[in-house]
C-alpha cells in the first residue's frame, strides 16, 4: 500500500486542468507539504490561473520541459516527491491534425521522460491524465468503459494512447505504482480560448460568427474541470495500483445544442438579444476524421471509489460564462 500523497510534483500545473488540480488540493487539503509546478508555458499556459494560491508557502513554480529528465530528477530529488500528477500535454486535436509531430514529443516522449526517471525513484507514485478519445468513436448507442479496445482516430488521441500504453508496460515490467485515468469533454473557468466553449463566448462577445463543424451533431460528455480535479484527488487516496478509472460528467449533448445553451446564458448574463446571437451561427467544414460521439461510462469510479460529479452542466456552464464576463471580456 503506497503512502497518501504529502509532496506532489504535477506537469503542466499552468495549464487549465493542471491548475485546477493544484488549486482544489492547495485550498482543501492540509496534509499536503508542497505542490511543485514544473511547466514550460507553453502557448496554453497561464500562471494567473494560480493566482488564488501562488502565495502559499506550499506551492512552487519550476518553469521547464518535462523532457528535461535531469532537471525533472533534480526536482524529485530536492523536494522529495512522493507522487507525480502528469498533466502536460498538447491537447488541441487541429493543432494535432496540423503539426503532429511536436504531440509526439510532447505526449510520448515527454512522458516516456517522466516514467524513467521513476524508474529510478520507484517509491514515487505515477498518476498519468488521459482522454476519452483514445477510445476512438461511438454511433448512438453505448459508452466506453475502461474495458474498452483503444482505437484513436486523431494523431492527438493517438499520442495519448501511445503514453498510456508506455505507462501501462513500465508498470508492469518494472513494478512501478501508477494510475491513469480518462476524462471526458473539460469545461470551465481559465480555458484556452481555442477550446469550443470559450471561443463561442469570445466570438459572441466580439459579435463574430460562430463557427460550427459540419451540422454540429457532433457529440460529447462534458465534465467541469473541478470534479475533473475532485476525481484525480480521489483515485490517489483510494485508487487501486495498476488500475484505469474513466471520469465523465454525466452530461451528453451534441456540440449545436451547448452552443444554444451557452448563447442563453451568455444573452441572460448581458442582456443582448438572443436572435441577435443566434443568427451569427455558420456550419463549417467539418474537420477531418471528426470523432461523432464519445460517451464515458463512470461506474468503476462511482462504485469503488465513490466519487460522483458535484456539478450539474446547468451550474457548470452558469459558473463558465460569468468568469469569463468577468476576467476576460472587460471593458
Amino acid at each position: 500500500m503506497r503512502v497518501k500523497p504529502k509532496k506532489i510534483l504535477v506537469t503542466g500545473g499552468a495549464g487549465f486542468i493542471g491548475s485546477a488540480f493544484i488549486r482544489c488540493v492547495l485550498a482543501h487539503q492540509d496534509a499536503i507539504e508542497g505542490v511543485i509546478n514544473l511547466d514550460c508555458l507553453s502557448y496554453a499556459a497561464d500562471l494567473s490561473n494560480l493566482a488564488p494560491i501562488e502565495n502559499d508557502p506550499r506551492y512552487f513554480f519550476v518553469k521547464g520541459d518535462i523532457c528535461n529528465q535531469e532537471l525533472v530528477q533534480t526536482i524529485v530529488k530536492q523536494h522529495k516527491i512522493d507522487t507525480i500528477v502528469h498533466f502536460a500535454a498538447q491537447t488541441h486535436v487541429d493543432r494535432s491534425i496540423d503539426s503532429p509531430l511536436i504531440f509526439c514529443i510532447t505526449n510520448v516522449q515527454g512522458t516516456l521522460h517522466l516514467l524513467e526517471v521513476v524508474r529510478k525513484f520507484p517509491h514515487i507514485h505515477f498518476h498519468h491524465v488521459s482522454t476519452d478519445e483514445v477510445y476512438g468513436s461511438l454511433g448512438l448507442e453505448g459508452s466506453f468503459s475502461e474495458k474498452s479496445p483503444i482505437l484513436p482516430n486523431s494523431p492527438y488521441a493517438a499520442s495519448k494512447a501511445a503514453s498510456d500504453h508506455f505507462v501501462r508496460a513500465y508498470a508492469h515490467t518494472y513494478g512501478l505504482s501508477v494510475t491513469l485515468s480518462h476524462c471526458s469533454n473539460n469545461y470551465g473557468p481559465c480555458q484556452h480560448m481555442e477550446k469550443f466553449i470559450p471561443h463561442m463566448l469570445l466570438c459572441m462577445h466580439e459579435h463574430k460568427t460562430l463557427p460550427v463543424y459540419g451540422r454540429g451533431e457532433n457529440i460529447r460528455d462534458w465534465l467541469y474541470v473541478d470534479d475533473h480535479a475532485d476525481a484525480i484527488w480521489t483515485i490517489l487516496q483510494k485508487g487501486e495500483l495498476g488500475q484505469t478509472y474513466n471520469i465523465g460528467g454525466g452530461f451528453e449533448a451534441p456540440n449545436i445544442e451547448i452552443l444554444d445553451k451557452l448563447i442563453l446564458m451568455y444573452c441572460s448574463k448581458t442582456l443582448v438579444q438572443y436572435e441577435n446571437i443566434k443568427k451569427l451561427i455558420r456550419f463549417v467544414q467539418d474537420r477531418p476524421g471528426h470523432d461523432y460521439r464519445y460517451s464515458i461510462d463512470a461506474s468503476k469510479i462511482h462504485q469503488t471509489l465513490g466519487w460522483r460529479p458535484k456539478h450539474l452542466f446547468e451550474d457548470g456552464i452558469e459558473k463558465t460564462v460569468s468568469w469569463y464576463l468577468e476576467n476576460k471580456f472587460k471593458g
